[in-house]
């Protein structure tokens, strides 16, 4: 493989290379428009991290199906409709020259029904699930697999580069592989065969329907975490293998804390873990708490094979640029709202983030 310099070129499996190893995040930021239509405040956000040098720029999340939206002011996929919108991001990232991806996803029991107007539904029925999902039926799955192959149908006629089919945070992709959640019986239940077989036959699907120079991804969770609970270590690593025989171009593996080990095996460190479960030519990226130059390095070091920022991009826009001085030192939080917006970042982001502590300057978020 390239060399693992962290400002060496990335080739994916296709062929298709990015400029270097450092990848802006998918990240919820509230800002397009009620119906999904892309908005100025998202074009922009963007744009400036591929001003900045990142070598790929995903979107947020973005639905697949109406009835799988998430949040308010979320960027959609579920529609021809959108392709305006769409072509226009695509080809403002690719002037800047970033490879440029769109996160594609259904919330399953994390739709926001009051957006939606339908009840939310997933692997099965969680009637202690505050959400109330109602079980998946055949239609719903055959449905929903059919719309995650048009909305990367739908990327690429817009002129981006690839899709990353999100599985990890606990959305419909990982309730499925759950094996607290997925409690069905029939052929996407049981076994932990049975409860890939959902995200598998999404990606399948989607594999078969862009040509081969569109990059296909998944982005996964290690292990039970957050929101993504009954997950097993072992049965992901055994995933990233199938996802490989499936065509992937890459898994993203989002570990939270990228310095952690991992619970199931508090001795072992999980990036050469899944770089060992993977096919030499299919790279790792990998998420969690990356700030610096060196820590990105560390991760290269252990077997990454790219690195995905959020938080220190949101405040950093400019960090694949500005990190080739070795001795510079990103920005950190809190930061004040004026600055937050000199960054990109609309009003109702900086509200949104205003959420979590320690990011935003207190009494500052209005």
């Amino acid at each position: 493989m390239a060399s693992k310099d962290l400002f060496a070129p990335l080739t994916f499996r296709n062929g298709r290379t990015a400029r270097n190893r450092v990848a802006l995040a998918p990240m919820t930021n509230l800002q397009s428009h009620a119906d999904g239509t892309l908005s100025d405040d998202e074009l922009r956000w963007l744009e400036l991290r591929a001003e900045g040098g990142f070598g790929v720029v995903a979107t947020c999340a973005s639905h697949v199906l109406l009835d799988g939206q998430g949040w308010e002011g979320e960027l959609g996929i579920y529609d021809d409709k959108l392709l305006p919108g769409l072509t226009r991001l695509a080809t403002s990232l690719r002037e800047r020259g970033t490879v440029s991806m769109v996160q594609i996803f259904h919330g399953g029991a994390r739709a926001d029904a009051r957006l939606t107007g339908a009840r939310p539904w997933s692997a099965s029925e969680m009637p202690e699930d505050p959400s109330n999902p109602r079980a998946a039926t055949s239609e719903d799955i055959e449905r929903v697999i059919a719309a995650f192959r048009d909305a990367a149908v739908r990327a690429h006629h817009a002129g981006f580069d690839g899709v990353e089919l999100h599985g990890a945070h606990g959305y419909l992709l990982g309730q499925f592989l759950s094996a607290t959640g997925n409690k069905r019986d029939d052929a996407y239940g049981g076994s932990f065969e049975n409860r890939a077989r959902l995200l598998r036959e999404a990606t399948r699907a989607v594999r078969a329907a862009v040509p081969a120079s569109f990059l296909v991804g998944v982005r996964i969770s290690p292990e039970d975490m957050a929101q993504s609970k009954g997950l097993d270590l072992d049965e992901n690593l055994t995933l990233s293998g199938w996802l490989a025989d499936d065509g992937i171009d890459f898994l993203h593996v989002s570990l939270w804390d990228s310095f952690a080990n991992t619970k199931k095996r508090p001795d072992e460190h999980p990036v050469p873990l899944f770089r060992r479960a993977l096919p030499d030519g299919i790279p790792l990226l990998v998420a969690g708490k990356i700030w610096t130059r060196a820590e990105a390095e560390s991760l290269l070091e252990r077997g990454a094979d790219a690195v995905a920022l959020g938080r220190s991009a949101i405040l950093n826009p400019d960090w694949p640029r500005a990190a080739r001085d070795a001795a510079w030192e990103p920005k950190r939080p809190p930061m004040s709202p004026e600055d937050l917006r000199a960054r990109g970042l609309s009003d109702g982001f900086v509200r949104y983030l205003g959420r979590f502590k320690g990011l935003v300057q207190p009494n500052e978020t209005r």
